[in-house]
């Protein structure tokens, strides 16, 4: 290419002059400097997987010596290590593998527990009790000092041999569904146990009927839930309490249930009803966001558990309890390690 040709002198004034008179566009401001974002604190807390260690205690006495028929046979109840297995599957599947048990003793005992008052059953004493030719014995109540002394149970507690306990019977047995010990026990279905405060740790002793099924054992095991998180929430007051959130259902909220409670379900109007087809608003999925709600809601109704049937419905309830890791106001947003671990609740 060639080189540009030279301006004259007067094309280089004449620029010259138009160039003093031209507008001149005006500097751009200074722009200020970014502010660094700062990022939102998140706890970096994961969702705790937590492991009980339980002593499985199951009371079938034999009725006939020279046979061996015990007593769960001779009435066609279900045998009581599938109860626990079935127990066992629903735990470990509806809290996402958080929960985990390990059956680490398992005891069969050839007799009826002692009562409270020292009143025992025989076999036909308690027969005639089935059979409804007697009546059965009162106070119900089993020895509940004498069942800790025979297993060595405060003790095996307090070594961390054991975390709590399942004991296995039949009607009448005088067992709670369950009950706490230990340093600091509170209410879980009934009043902490008497003369165990000085065990280091709290426990629960489960009390489980193979009379009945694992939807049963599920509904003893939400009553438990209810009673740990009410303790969990206790300082909690107004929207803040999540635990009272989750439990709404619509007779007590009308358009605005939540996941409803262990009696009732979203669109319940009485105790146990878990087969109403009546549709109602629920905010229930939107617990699978906790605790960042999107406010999701739809209608509901018992498809959605089972239509009354009671393992569906409190397998549901459970698949429900937040599982996640971090916290909201200091408490974890995975449920499921106050409900198997009570000693990590504050009293």
């Amino acid at each position: 290419m060639g080189t540009p040709p030279k301006k004259s002198f007067l094309a280089s004034l004449w620029d010259a002059i138009l160039s003093l008179f031209a507008v001149k566009k005006p500097a751009p401001p200074p722009q200020p400097a970014p502010v660094p974002v700062q990022p939102v604190p998140v706890s970096l807390e994961p969702a705790a997987i937590v492991t009980r260690k339980v002593l499985m205690v199951i009371f079938d006495p034999v009725l006939n010596p020279a046979t061996g028929l015990k007593l769960s046979q001779h009435m066609n109840w279900h045998k009581a290590d599938d109860l626990a297995a079935g127990f066992l599957a629903d735990i470990l599947e509806t809290s996402n593998g958080l929960a985990r048990y390990q059956i680490v003793q398992r005891m069969e005992v050839n007799e009826f527990p002692r009562k409270a008052d020292g009143f025992q059953y025989t076999a036909e004493s308690y027969l005639n009790v089935m059979r409804r030719q007697e009546q059965p014995h009162q106070p119900d109540l089993v020895d509940y000092n004498n069942m800790l002394q025979k297993f060595n149970i405060l003790q095996r507690v307090a070594t961390n041999e054991i975390d709590e306990v399942w004991l296995f019977a039949f009607p009448f047995a005088g067992f709670y569904e369950s009950t706490m010990g230990g340093s600091g026990a509170f209410w879980c279905n009934s009043g902490p146990l008497p003369g165990t405060s000085h065990c280091p740790r709290r426990f629960i002793i489960m009390g489980f009927s193979y009379e009945r099924g694992v939807g049963e054992m599920l509904e003893a095991f939400n009553h438990r839930v209810e009673s740990i998180m009410e303790q969990v929430y206790r300082p909690t007051q107004g929207e803040a309490n999540m635990w009272k959130r989750f439990i709404r259902y619509d007779l007590s909220h009308p358009g605005k249930a939540e996941c409803g409670n262990v009696h009732f379900a979203p669109n319940s109007t009485k105790d146990y009803e878990w087969g109403n087809p009546r549709l109602v608003n629920s905010y229930c999925d939107d617990w699978a966001n906790y605790p960042n709600f999107k406010g999701l809601s739809r209608q509901v109704n018992a498809q959605e558990w089972g239509n009354g049937d009671p393992r569906q419905y409190h397998r549901w309830w459970l698949r429900h309890i937040p599982k996640f890791g971090g916290r909201l106001n200091n408490i974890a947003n995975n449920w499921w390690q106050y409900m198997l671990d009570v000693n990590r609740v504050s009293v």
